[in-house]
């Protein structure tokens, strides 16, 4: 084994890659101070695991990452590879080339490899550690190096020589021990406490336990009974609603039928107010025809007297048959002068008498209506009275009542409207923020929900890893059992009962421990290698011929049984032996053994074959006769000897090789176990951290839902507040219109009905109103008329007169002028006299004719219009007899409303009772209403589920039948339970829980704790084979150190005397080492009182002796000879020829006797850039 190669990128100097070759024997690395030469052998400490900045000459560990320079940019990570040729299989890997490699990021982050695989440190550790190059790394002699095991303690001085003998392994495996075992005592000691503890919780636990478990059967029974009562309270509120509703369809039914006859009774009162109203205009005309006839014939009468008047007028001036003399015309006109003068005056009078009589007759005419109203109201107050003074006070009293209670309710609806219209307002408002909130959580909810689904994946791979990696754990630590128990049992076998045992037990008889412990067979041929050796399998190896003289003297003594012993020894000459036919090889190749027996063993096996089967075996034997042959099965065959066969028991060699195998097994599948519990307990914080990480998550979506679902419930209870709001806002309006309306109709109804009561209650009593007044008025009222018409007439006629005589007393005037010119024309005027006097007679003859006809026309008006006042009294008569019955079905229609309004109130009240029962029902018992009534109704059979004691029932018991529901029972069933809850008194509802968990808890940690005494004997075995095993190597290592120390020193320090000493030699395990060293001619030994050149020589004489005792594939050495002169130099040199036989060297060093040396050399230089740049030359041509 060497080192092949080093691959240097971004390592301090080395900015690009750079790679060195390396061959077996001395590579010597030259050049100029701060060129570089150091940094490959920290590159090489590096590489292969070394953790402290200070020893690679840094202060970080980023330091060793290129830094730049002027002209270069700094690198973000650095590299280093090494190939070792492994062709020896000196490193127990089955690859004859590996390659470590090392890489640091400046962020941090660091990977290590081995050939490609990514590895941990305690991987590449662990690989180098059998080598002899571990964490101390001895193997590399840095610059000052030599300083530190000057001033190292004798401890450390120790740590050198057990890092050299391959001791760290075993130092770490029992630190690990030693700390599973202070863990494993603090557990116990935790484990006792928690246990104490737990057993002093679980008898006042049991006792509670116990109390919960009877109140759970208590609580169940009374649960039981409560629900069944409830759902019978549910069965009987649910029939009488339904008997409710029944009633109020039936009450609903009489209600439309009683609204159908107050309809017909209405209809039937209208058309008696149509019939009563049609009555009064006949009246009225009757009346008028009869006022008519009667002014008519006042009339007619008048025309008679004018046309008398007129006619005796026109008698009287015929003129006579002799004209006139024209002064008698001319006197007459003169005295018609002054009747035109008188005639005015008396016109005027008429005027005034005719304004005074129709004031009058107007006058008299309103006091007539008015005491004709009067008289009928009369007579209306009467009927009224006759029809019940109590009802119309009733009713008035009741309208009163409605209209009061009618404004109240106005009030009230307007009062509920506005506030319905606030609410409708705020829910609105609410609605729109609710809207905007809810559309801010649907824009978040896809994020949440791809989170949740991220961290879902995550968990449940986490949780795939975690239940991998506990799989594989449980069958590594079944596995691990498995072979701990073989190797137990295997190690029984080892152990000798004879001669041999009580051998081993002694000291000081030189005896070097079980052959088959000092030796090593590829796995197959241990059979073969047990057959081929014979009696020597079972042999124990002893020094040498004297200590095995000794040891058979001891036997003999002391009658300690037979042993066979194995002398250790040269193997002596050589002698050549025949070439084989392959497959077939000599034993001795196949096996190996440690040092002290090796010799020996060689004699042995020197001329046995190892073949695969017996005819090979014979070919063998047959074709080399001196040789002998054996197969994998272990069947020895020769020309003088043979043997084999089945049944045989194992030898020692083949329980020897079990026991490593095993124990290799053992170790491995404790380093996958251990591997497998950091990767679970790494898998278990992954799955932690994504549990949390998904519980946030889905509590944050769970909030998000809530929310949303909170804000859509509260949108839909914002809309459907503002819908019903509006709704019973548009509700509230309409019956606050239609109250209202009812209201004024109400009022006028009320107006016309306290009128009515007014006057019935102002009747002194019910005889019939005199009508006096009213005739003397309508006589008056008559006369007013007639002196209307007379005056009129009178007005009338003196206008008439008035026209007559303008103008007559001009015209006697002319007339006489005229009668004097001719007396003709009065003779023709004569004839036109007499022809009005007979026009005024025949006017005055029809004037009576008519007035006799106007006569019977006023007499017949006068017997209609008694008959239209008949026809009123029976219409009014008929309309109060249809009002009596429109009130009569008014009152039987307000009596079955207001009886509808008590049963709504009803309904109402049954409603509110379910949905109590039903709430009840949800909040105590946690069930549906309907679920209920159905599982626990008064229809249900009851179970029996506990015994009459109130016991429950267990399952042996036999199950009664179950009994018909009974309420009283069922109370007295609810209150027993109830009062022996209250007998329990407080009860813990969580013992019963908290008692099967702590006690399967104890169990648990019963068991945990066996299994923690165990393991902990289990660590303590392990940690006395670890002492044993590191006491015995360091013992044997420490040996060979001290004698080759007593070699090299000499050489050093020719006449010297050198050696080295423990400190507490009683104690192999934890003793130190100095050093003791007097160069020739001087007596001290102290280190101390050396010169610095000596003692830089004994420090080398230290190390090498380290390195020849247990010789590492390869060493480097940065400058060490530095500080000697040539005549030392020529010693170190000496010895660096002795190593370079079994090692391979690099020298950092600026002597040229070295580099004279040495086989390869590489240049190191550095230009201005500060990049190192490397060369190489082979010397060994």
């Amino acid at each position: 084994m060497y080192l092949k190669s080093l691959t240097l990128k971004g390592f301090k100097s080395f900015a690009s890659a750079t790679t060195l070759n390396f061959e077996p024997g001395i590579t010597a690395i030259v050049g100029p101070n701060g060129s570089g030469k150091s940094n490959v052998v920290d590159a090489l400490a590096w590489v292969m695991g070394e953790q402290g900045a200070k020893h690679l000459r840094g202060g970080r560990m980023e330091d060793v990452i290129f830094a730049g320079t002027a002209g270069r940019a700094p690198l973000g990570r650095a590299e280093v590879t090494l190939t070792i040729d492994n062709t020896d299989g000196a490193l127990p890997i089955d690859y004859t080339e590996v390659t470590i490699s090392r890489t640091l990021f400046r962020s941090g982050g660091s990977e290590y490899a081995i050939n490609g695989q990514t590895a941990r440190l305690l991987d590449v550790q662990e690989l180098l550690s059998d080598t002899g190059m571990g964490r101390e790394m001895h193997v590399i002699v840095g610059q000052g190096q030599l300083d530190q095991i000057l001033q190292a303690t004798p401890e450390m001085r120790r740590g050198f020589i057990e890092e050299a003998a391959g001791v760290l392994k075993h130092r770490r495996r029992k630190e690990k021990a030693v700390r599973k075992l202070n863990s494993t005592s603090a557990n116990l000691d935790r484990l006792g406490d928690l246990i104490s503890e737990i057993r002093r919780q679980l008898k006042p636990l049991g006792r509670q336990a116990a109390v919960a478990r009877k109140a759970a059967v208590v609580q169940a029974e009374l649960r039981d009974a409560r629900a069944r009562l409830m759902a019978d309270d549910l069965t009987a509120a649910t029939l009488a609603l339904e008997s409710e509703m029944a009633s109020a369809a039936t009450r609903e039914e009489q209600k439309r039928h009683a609204q159908d006859r107050l309809d017909a009774a209405r209809r039937v009162q209208e058309r008696a107010e149509a019939d009563a109203a049609a009555a009064q205009p006949a009246l009225t005309r009757a009346q008028e025809q009869w006022y008519g006839a009667r002014a008519l014939r006042e009339r007619v009468a008048t025309v008679v007297s004018i046309s008398a008047e007129r006619m005796r007028h026109r008698v009287d001036d015929e003129p006579a048959a002799n004209s006139r003399d024209p002064d008698e015309l001319e006197a007459e006109a003169a005295e018609i002068r002054e009747q035109e003068a008188g005639l005015s005056a008396e016109i005027e009078a008429a005027r005034a008498r005719l304004e005074t009589a129709g004031a009058e007759r107007a006058r008299l005419e309103n006091e007539h209506a008015a005491a004709e109203k009067e008289y009928a109201a009369q007579l209306r107050a009467i009927a009224d009275r006759r029809e019940g003074l109590a009802r119309l006070g009733g009713q008035v009293a009741s309208l009163r009542s409605r209209l009061e209670a009618g404004d109240e309710e106005t009030e009230r609806l307007a009062a509920r409207r506005d506030e319905a219209l606030g609410r409708a307002a705020e829910a609105d408002r609410q609605y729109l923020a609710l809207e905007s909130q809810i559309t801010g959580l649907g824009e978040g909810e896809s994020d949440l929900d791809a989170r949740y689904e991220e961290a879902a994946a995550t968990v449940e791979a986490a949780r795939a890893r975690v239940e991998r990696c506990e799989t594989e754990r449980v069958r590594l630590d079944q596995r691990v059992a498995t072979l701990t128990a073989r190797i137990e049992a295997l190690e029984l076998g080892l152990e000798r009962k004879d001669g041999a045992a009580a051998l081993a037990e002694r000291e000081g008889l030189g005896v070097l421990g079980p052959v088959a412990g000092l030796v090593r067979v590829e796995p197959g041929w241990e059979a073969a290698l047990t057959a081929a050796l014979g009696a020597a399998a079972e042999s124990l190896a002893v020094a040498g011929l004297a200590e095995a003289e000794r040891a058979l003297v001891l036997l003999n003594a002391e009658d300690l049984g037979a042993a066979a012993l194995l002398v250790a020894g040269e193997p002596g000459e050589e002698q050549e032996r025949p070439r084989l036919v392959p497959p077939a090889r000599y034993l001795d190749e196949l096996v190996s053994a440690d040092p002290p027996v090796a010799g020996s063993l060689r004699r042995q096996l020197r001329d046995t074959v190892a073949v695969e089967d017996l005819p090979s075996a014979r070919a063998v034997v047959e074709d080399h006769p001196r040789l002998r042959a054996v197969t994998r099965t272990g069947e020895l065959l020769s020309n003088w000897f043979a043997s084999g066969g089945t049944g045989g028991q194992q030898s020692l060699i083949e329980l020897q090789a079990a026991v490593t195998a095993a124990r290799d097994e053992l170790e491995d599948a404790r380093h996958e176990a251990e591997q497998i519990r950091f990767a679970a307990v790494r898998a278990g914080e992954e799955l932690t951290a994504a549990e949390q990480d998904a519980g946030a998550a889905l509590a944050r979506l769970n909030e998000s839902d809530a929310a949303m679902a909170a804000l859509a419930e509260q949108i839909s209870q914002a809309g459907q507040a503002a819908r019903g709001a509006r709704a019973e806002a548009d509700r509230l309006a309409t019956t606050i219109e239609k109250t209202r309306a009812g209201r004024a109709a109400a009022q006028d109804e009320l107006a016309v009905l306290e009128e009515r009561l007014a006057r019935a209650n102002d009747e002194a009593d019910l005889t019939e109103p005199d009508s006096t007044r009213r005739d003397e008025l309508a006589v008056a009222a008559r006369l007013a008329r007639q002196d209307e018409m007379d005056a009129r007439l009178a007005l009338r006629t003196g206008e008439e007169r008035a026209r007559s005589l303008a103008g007559r007393a001009d015209s006697l005037t002319r007339a006489a002028a005229r009668e004097r010119r001719s007396r003709i024309e009065a003779a023709a005027r004569a004839e036109k006299a007499r022809r009005e006097a007979a026009v005024a007679a025949r006017v005055n003859q029809a004037a009576t004719w008519l007035a006799d006809r106007v006569e019977e026309t006023r007499a017949a008006a006068d017997v209609e219009r008694q008959r239209a006042d008949a026809e009123r009294i029976a219409a009014e008569a008929a309309l109060a007899q249809a009002r009596r019955q429109a009130r009569d079905r008014a009152k039987e229609l307000d009596e079955l409303v207001e009886g509808s309004h008590r049963d709504e109130m009803a309904r109402i009240e049954q409603r509110m009772r379910l949905e109590q029962l039903t709430e009840k029902a949800l909040t105590e018992l946690g069930m549906e209403a309907e679920t209920l009534m159905d599982e626990y109704g008064p229809d249900k059979l009851i179970p029996v589920l506990t015994h009459p004691d109130g016991t429950a029932l267990t399952e042996d018991d036999e199950v009664p039948e179950p009994v018909p529901f009974d309420r009283e029972e069922q109370t007295r069933r609810a209150r027993r339970a109830q009062r022996t809850l209250d007998q329990l008194g407080r009860i813990n509802p969580l013992a019963l829980e908290e008692f099967d968990a702590l006690n399967e808890r104890h169990q648990f940690l019963a068991t945990q704790l066996e299994d923690l005494k165990k393991t902990r004997k289990d660590l303590q075995d392990i940690i006395n084979e670890i002492d044993d095993r590191v006491q015995e190597v360091f013992t044997q290592a420490y040996a060979d150190v001290e004698r080759t120390f007593g070699e090299v020193f000499p050489r050093l320090f020719p006449g010297g005397e050198g050696r080295l000493v423990l400190t507490d030699p009683d104690d192999m395990l934890t003793t130190g080492i100095d050093i003791e060293a007097r160069p020739a001619g001087k007596k001290v030994k102290r280190m101390s009182l050396l010169s610095g050149g000596e003692r830089s020589l004994v420090a080398v004489a230290f190390l090498f002796s380290l390195f020849i005792a247990r010789p590492s594939p390869f060493y480097i050495l940065d400058e060490v000879e530095a500080a000697l002169d040539d005549t030392n130099l020529s010693r170190l040199l000496g010895i660096y020829e002795g190593l370079r036989k079994d090692s391979q060297l690099l020298v950092i060093t600026h002597q040229k006797r070295t580099m004279e040396k040495a086989d390869a050399l590489y240049g190191m230089t550095m230009r201005g850039d500060g990049v190192t740049t490397v060369i190489s030359q082979s010397l060994a041509d």
